[in-house]
């Protein structure tokens, strides 16, 4: 085995444990807790895991079939829709018996974990912001399930202890720098920033050059929920050092697609739209 098929593997692993976290959040729940809104304005927690479901369905077809997923995608991001269809699909995916929209996303998560392992080495699959290796596609998804299942968590009550998996999160933050400017209007910073974050156990997850001008440290849980766009800033425990770092926090975004809504500040009311 290759050392970026050990790579995979263990991103796939912890892929793998995140959806299980979230899965025993929300398998025994009643109707009423699918029902349940969420901090996204909108959407209940049936939609949370339907966005899911409906993300693993794309990032599969991208897997399975790249000219496909090419040519879908941009009938969506030309169309009338283009604002809308990611929506749309966790709408559609919602309106699904709990049962049955659970099952679905299992299905479809464990499809795509066969799909990406089976991938030769250095295919890269498109994407709606970016083509991605394997890795860095599952990463995504480690991301995504983490982000979703932070809004799933919120909404039972149910305080989630951070784990190393964390820091797959971190790397696709620091990694999405350059696109969340490009999704703001703005020309990125040419210099690379060094982002260094503790994580839970008191670890360090360190990126980018020790000499950097701009510098951003602090807690790698409220990082990834900055980048994720689960957390205020201003209620972030981190810090920039620098102008543009600053300026980067405020507009940071992990995932693909327009900027989301975010958080208003804690005891504020939740503003609309989400990433």
């Amino acid at each position: 085995m290759t050392a970026s098929q050990d790579v995979l593997g263990e991103v796939l692993a912890d892929l793998r444990a995140e959806s299980a976290e979230l899965d025993g959040l929300v398998a025994g729940l009643p109707p009423t807790g699918w029902a349940a809104p969420t901090p996204a304005t909108g959407w209940t927690v049936a939609h949370q895991i339907a966005h899911l479901a409906w993300t693993d369905q794309r990032a599969l077809l991208a897997a399975n079939d790249p000219e496909e997923f090419r040519r879908e995608a941009t009938k969506y991001l030309a169309g009338p829709d283009a604002a809308s269809f990611i929506d749309d699909g966790a709408e559609e995916g919602a309106r699904l018996p709990q049962g049955e929209l659970l099952a679905h996303w299992r299905t479809g998560r464990a499809a795509l974990e066969e799909a990406l392992a089976a991938l030769a080495r250095g295919v890269r699959l498109p994407w709606y912001g970016t083509s991605m290796s394997a890795a860095s596609m599952a990463t995504a998804r480690i991301m995504e399930t983490w982000a979703h299942g932070t809004d799933v968590a919120d909404t039972l009550g149910v305080v989630r202890e951070p784990t190393d998996r964390l820091r797959h999160v971190v790397r696709i933050g620091v990694r999405a720098r350059d696109f969340a400017y490009a999704a703001h209007g703005l020309e990125p910073p040419a210099e690379p920033f060094r982002v260094e974050v503790t994580g839970p156990g008191g670890q360090v997850w360190a990126h980018g050059p020790e000499d950097a001008g701009c510098k951003v440290t602090g807690s790698a849980l409220d990082f990834c929920l900055l980048v994720t766009q689960r957390l205020h800033r201003d209620d972030a425990r981190v810090r920039a050092e620098g102008a543009e770092a600053e300026r980067w926090l405020g507009i940071a975004q992990a995932f693909a697609g327009p900027p989301g809504g975010g958080r208003e500040r804690r005891g504020a009311p939740a503003p609309e739209g989400d990433g």
